[in-house]
């Protein structure tokens, strides 16, 4: 179903309800592991998914300082609603996916490239759940004096046809305020953030599909004036540990982004990530989306035809790209050749010249360098990492034949953790062609891509390294949330059975039970133990 409008979506979910059905929620989709699509024939009842993308409106407040987004807004469009205010949303292009929803961010808790911002989270939503009685009920919890009819209200907020004098301001927090306070704490000894954070779990906010999401509010941010982008490399990751621990600790303005690159992820992300950087430097982010939607169109008939290779796309797209000239800046590629780790950190306001300071003072290695980047590198250096998040998925496309699959990884690790870079045993070492290391470095947050040999099993392998994660005491999904490859945290089973409690909203997810009523069922056994 693709309802229109607000009003729709909540005939449709109570149409559902009362047949017996199953409702998954979807948006854009872009979720890496699964939590926005059926799994697999093991429901008792049967399934509706209802995709909200048509319901996209979104009504800045208090003068940009805050936005009500509907179910299917998109982060890009936020951004350019932004704008003209000077504001930011939590994520932005870059730091998220093309495309993306807003909703989808909270309702996974996403996290994100931008330091200062955390988490998506807000405790103002207008959700609908279904209560122990089996009959819908909508929530408003937005702050918005709307009134008590459903149907007027979800009008109303779908219009954005309320005032000012509407809006309650001590309504609950619409961004995770102490993130920055947590991120300093660079001695605890747990995650700065992860999904299955107990803290972090409220109504809407890491619902994972058990609600419906008609709206949330959310605060958004000052765009950073006089910013500076510099670029590290070393072949000691102690240097970047003393630098992330130095710069949490006595900086008095934190960093807007501390993105890290393995010097593997660099060079496949400069093959296998170059048409996606071309495309949108050359097009910009408002069009990428429907360039992607064009691709997955010409894929389906590839593969409606039967008779062409597969990934055809991919191959095409990837042989286009090799005509292309060096995409990447003379003094970045330099760098690549003399050192293995790389980190892209983003200053503004007055950490800039603190930063500068710090690197003509603090920064002294022999195995060790920095540059300042002109407003061109900087650009296409954060670029780079962004490509980097679908060069395994290309390269896999591109060598089917020698690729046996990927296992994508995204955990958090201690924020007192000294040892991030990791050390896999030779007999799992020997089963990959690829190892990817990216993240978000004063996070704590890394995303790691296999890319497996073809005749070893990517689920074995990827149990044996979640057991490694374990007894690093590392915490997984950082920020993808569980989906169906990941068991949900006693805390959040607890924020699933609270908002419905009789399991009719995208049951199973996190390994738990897809039964009505959360009766008791085998949980599968690909299902892992989560740190």
């Amino acid at each position: 179903m693709r309802p229109g409008s607000l009003v729709e979506l909540w005939r449709v979910f109570q149409a559902c309800v009362a047949a017996g059905r199953i409702v998954i929620l979807q948006a854009a989709n872009t979720g890496l592991t699964g939590g926005s699509t059926p799994d697999g024939d093991g429901y008792d009842r049967p399934v509706v998914l209802i995709n909200t993308l048509r319901i996209a409106a979104i009504h800045p407040i208090r003068d940009g300082r805050q936005v009500v987004c509907l179910a299917g807004a998109t982060l890009d469009r936020l951004e350019r609603t932004l704008l003209p205010f000077g504001r930011e949303p939590h994520s932005v292009i870059g730091s998220s996916c093309i495309g993306a929803s807003v909703v989808g961010g909270v309702c996974n808790n996403s996290g994100g490239s931008l330091i200062q911002r955390g988490p998506a989270y807000t405790e103002q939503a207008l959700f609908a759940h279904v209560d122990f009685d089996g009959v819908p009920r909508l929530v408003n919890n937005l702050g918005i004096s709307l009134g008590d009819d459903p149907e007027a209200i979800l009008r109303q907020v779908e219009a954005g046809a309320f005032h000012p004098q509407d809006i309650d301001d001590d309504a609950g927090l619409a961004s995770d305020a102490d993130y920055a306070r947590r991120v300093r704490e660079i001695d605890a000894d747990t995650p700065a953030r992860h999904n299955g954070d107990p803290d972090r779990l409220f109504e809407a906010s890491g619902s994972a599909g058990k609600a419906v999401v008609f709206a949330v509010r959310l605060d958004t941010f000052a765009r950073e004036a006089g910013s500076a982008v510099f670029y590290i490399g070393t072949n000691d990751p102690s240097d970047l540990t003393r630098l992330r621990r130095e710069m949490l600790a006595d900086f008095g303005q934190l960093p807007i982004a501390a993105e890290y690159l393995h010097r593997d992820c660099y060079d496949l992300a400069r093959r296998y990530g170059k048409d996606t950087f071309l495309a949108i430097r050359a097009l910009g982010t408002r069009r990428i989306g429907a360039l992607f939607a064009l691709k997955a169109a010409f894929d389906s008939v590839v593969e409606d035809i039967g008779v062409l290779p597969r990934f055809l796309s991919d191959r095409i797209l990837q042989l286009a790209s090799g005509l292309f000239p060096e995409h990447l800046p003379r003094r970045m590629n330099a760098f690549r050749d003399r050192f293995e780790h790389h980190l892209i950190l983003k200053m503004g306001g007055a950490g800039v010249e603190q930063a500068r300071a710090w690197f003509s003072t603090r920064w002294r290695s022999e195995h060790a360098d920095v540059f300042e980047c002109t407003a061109d590198e900087g650009a296409k250096a954060f670029l780079h990492r962004f490509a980097a998040a679908g060069a395994a998925v290309r390269y896999r496309a591109v060598h089917a034949l020698t690729v046996e699959d990927i296992v994508a990884l995204d955990i958090a690790l201690r924020r007192n953790d000294r040892d991030w870079v990791e050390t896999l045993s030779p007999d799992i070492a020997s089963a990959l062609i690829h190892r990817l290391y990216y993240g978000h470095f004063f996070c704590h947050v890394f995303h790691q891509d296999y890319i497996v040999a073809k005749g070893h099993d990517p689920v074995a392998l990827e149990h044996r390294m979640l057991e490694g994660l374990d007894r690093r005491r590392a915490a997984y999904p950082a920020e993808h949330n569980v989906g169906h490859l990941y068991p949900a945290a006693p805390a959040q089973i607890d924020h699933f059975k609270r908002l419905d409690p009789c399991n009719c909203l995208n049951p199973g997810i996190g390994g738990t039970s897809r039964r009505a009523g959360w009766r008791c069922e085998v949980v599968s056994p690909e299902v892992t133990q989560s740190g």
